[in-house]
């Protein structure tokens, strides 16, 4: 095969406006949110998982549906719900999802995708500020920054020196294209 014969596509990802859920209300507290999200979500069959990206004030952008999952479950990763928030440029996030059977206490899967996203989050720049689960009948909600479930994570602090990143073994190609290992990150950071 030549060179002439490979083909790189370019694509491009972009921001696609949906139905409007109209809310002047700055979302500052679970209320908040379940005042913005809580009517459209309590008639819901299924489970629906959603993040409402913030504006710095807490303005509401927009709401981004990520999955619309089961009677008792949804499936979600953090790549499908951060891709609206980046392209929203929001400042924070809240994660909002329905238990159609009004039961409010989160699962063990709810409690993981909570804490790996508050992770995730702090390590992209858009803080998770709340997941608040919305009962059948929008009569109740759990929220877990309210109850302490996990701990959101401030933004992170990156390394300023190659030394302080915890590598372990990195080789290093010279410009001879002979390979040197490197222990990083430790006191005794030597050539082998």
């Amino acid at each position: 095969m030549e060179n002439s014969d490979f083909q790189l596509d370019v694509v491009s990802v972009r921001l696609v406006k949906d139905h409007p859920i109209y809310s002047p209300v700055k979302i500052k507290d679970p209320e908040s949110a379940i005042k913005v999200m809580g009517e459209v979500m309590k008639n819901l069959d299924r489970e629906v998982l959603g993040i409402i990206n913030l504006k710095t004030d807490g303005t509401p952008i927009n709401c981004h549906i990520v999955s619309v999952g089961t009677l008792n479950g949804s499936l979600a990763e953090p790549r499908e719900m951060l891709k609206a928030s980046i392209l929203s440029n929001a400042a924070s996030m809240i994660m909002i999802h329905n238990h159609p059977s009004g039961e409010l206490f989160p699962s063990g899967q709810d409690i993981s995708i909570t804490d790996r996203m508050s992770k995730v989050c702090g390590l992209v720049g858009i803080p998770l500020q709340d997941h608040v689960i919305v009962g059948g009948k929008n009569e109740g909600y759990f929220s877990f920054r309210e109850k302490g479930v996990v701990k959101f994570m401030p933004l992170m602090e990156y390394a300023t020196d190659i030394n302080q990143i915890k590598l372990g073994k990195v080789a290093e190609r010279g410009g001879d294209g002979g390979r040197e290992v490197y222990n990083r990150g430790t006191d005794d950071s030597k050539k082998r």
